[in-house]
């Protein structure tokens, strides 16, 4: 056997493998050597200041999160050394994240993986390290540590951390609540039909197609928030579509099902029983994306029974979708399709596991902490009663939904995407519309929700308004709450920036602009009607809300 003398070189066979391994190396995302002495230096100092004040030796920090706000953890020298470390080493972890050497992308999913493990290590997470709670513990003999068990047993049963007392709600009772009735039905969807609050109402109805990502009732939380009783008081002839809970018999549902046997049919049977050649309509969320698809089915038939159309954070151009990109691309679309593609369900639980991560501080750990370490029983609160009441999604449709909105935004490409059968063009919905967006929206960014006014080539009313993806749009004016920007001259420029320009804020709700908006396209009043549904075909079936939206996943 030949042997190799000790200055010889490797054979390069035995070389490749440790030279792939190295050219790999090289392409991940790296910090630049500059960038990370700068880091290092700043982190040394802050580090060495800390510690200086923990000995006496300098002033302590004061304690700006609210995780550490209580004064157990600043009367207690070594929590509040622990509490402001992890804050320096999560801030440096941030920057260091930001200093990265990569594509968008890369870099927005190293982002949120940091963030997600900095805030899952908060030292107020652990009852070892949270004194607050261990007072609480000793003041209490034990009770507040035997609440918490019961209360993470409790959760543990039910599926997901509790965000609010779900004992103090129930669907029909004290959410939910607007009178009216079911008139129809099919294996996707009730639809309800609400009983006038006026003599007279609009000869044009008005129908809402809420997200079948959750439950219809966010628009009909209390009779003070809700957006469907404020519709009724505005004497509009009101009907909403309440999609059923899929389960394991509406596996094999596809987009083209929710959209001609959802959106399409309720229009339908909307005209149908009110006897309008056209109505008015309005989505929202996802359940404005599937409107869309279904005005833009109907007319490459030739078809236009909707008038107008309300958009409320709705995604039409899926050009930019805020933090949800970080988890789409190629493999996981395939994964999904490959998963559920052809049939089987998208658990809700796993839907709104994502969804709450996305603040995992403000929707996850805050409620681990208050409910498990404190054992404190959340207060209740209509909306994350709501929040918590998942549903599912039929694998076919949801696979289909990735990959032709979130990952190849096919809707904006003329003849690109076929839906029931169809070609899409959104240049055939000359109809005018009404679009909304919430400034802090994180599911749909508020410049997505403003590309809308770029595809739609109708006349446009666009309306930015305060908060989030939910509190921005369920905000009454009675309330008086937040505020409302409007651009008094209706231009609509190619980028939101450029709006805001020339936009006015004004304060209080969004809904006084919108109702008076869709008041000039409702038509005459006429008298209200006295019965629900018409005939024998239409006739009711139950009373609002209905057995589908009680259906849990």
């Amino acid at each position: 056997m030949a042997t190799r003398k000790k200055n010889d070189a490797p054979p390069a066979k035995d070389a490749q493998p440790f030279a792939d391994l190295m050219q790999q190396m090289a392409h991940l995302p790296q910090i630049s050597p500059a960038a990370l002495v700068e880091l290092q230096t700043d982190y040394l100092r802050q580090a060495t200041a800390l510690w200086n004040a923990s000995l006496g030796q300098g002033e302590a920090p004061a304690a700006t999160d609210r995780r550490f706000a209580a004064p157990e953890w600043r009367s207690n020298p070594a929590a509040h050394f622990m509490s402001q470390l992890y804050l320096l080493n999560g801030r440096t972890l941030g920057r260091m994240a930001e200093q990265v050497e990569a594509d968008d992308k890369t870099k927005a999913r190293i982002k949120f993986a940091v963030q997600q493990f900095v805030d899952a290590a908060s030292p107020s997470n652990f009852l070892a390290l949270n004194p607050e709670a261990q007072k609480l513990a000793l003041d209490s003999h034990g009770e507040t540590l035997a609440r918490g068990l019961q209360q993470l047993w409790g959760d543990v049963q039910r599926g997901h951390v509790s965000q609010t007392d779900e004992s103090a709600f129930e669907v029909g009772k004290n959410v939910a609540t607007t009178a009216g009735s079911v008139v129809f039905e099919n294996d996707l969807f009730q639809l309800i039909e609400y009983a006038p609050l006026t003599p007279q109402v609009h000869a044009r109805p008005f129908l809402l197609v809420p997200p079948c990502i959750n439950k219809f009732y966010i628009l009909d939380l209390q009779p003070e928030n809700s957006l469907i009783r404020y519709a009724v008081e505005q004497g509009h002839r009101t009907f909403v579509v309440s999609w059923r809970n899929p389960d394991d018999s509406l596996g094999h549902k596809t987009w083209d099902d929710y959209v001609e046997d959802g959106v399409m049919a309720a229009i339908d049977v909307v005209q149908n029983i009110t006897g309008a050649e056209q109505i008015n309509a309005l989505g929202f969320c996802v359940g404005g994306t599937i409107l869309s698809n279904a005005l833009a089915v109907l007319a490459a038939r030739g078809d236009e029974p909707v008038a107008s159309a309300t958009f409320l954070t709705t995604l039409i151009d899926f050009t930019d979708t805020g933090i949800l990109d970080v988890f789409i691309d190629e493999n996981f679309v395939k994964f999904r399709e490959m998963q559920m593609g052809k049939g089987g369900l998208m658990k809700g639980q796993d839907l709104a596991s994502t969804f709450s991560f996305l603040r995992p501080n403000d929707l996850v750990w805050n409620y681990v902490v208050g409910n498990y370490l404190k054992g404190e029983t959340p207060p209740p609160f209509d909306l994350l009663y709501w929040n918590s009441d998942s549903t599912n999604l039929p694998g076919p449709f949801y696979a289909w939904y990735l990959r032709n909105f979130y990952l190849e935004n096919n809707l904006v490409q003329p003849g690109k995407l076929t839906v029931c059968g169809e070609k899409m063009d959104l240049a055939n919905l000359t109809l005018p519309v009404y679009i909304y967006g919430s400034r802090e929206d994180h599911i749909v960014p508020i410049n997505a929700a403003y590309a809308s006014t770029q595809v739609l080539p109708g006349k446009k009313r666009f309306v930015m308004g305060a908060s989030g993806h939910i509190a921005g749009v369920i905000n009454p004016p009675a309330k008086g709450k937040r505020s409302h920007w409007i651009r008094a001259d209706g231009k609509l420029p190619a980028t939101l920036d450029q709006w805001l320009e020339g936009a006015t804020e004004y304060p209080g709700s969004w809904w006084t602009d919108w109702s008076g908006w869709l008041k000039g396209h409702a038509g005459k009043q006429v008298a209200a009607p006295k019965a629900y549904g018409k005939g024998a075909r239409f006739k009711a079936i139950e009373p609002a809300p209905g057995r589908y939206v009680k259906q849990k996943a």
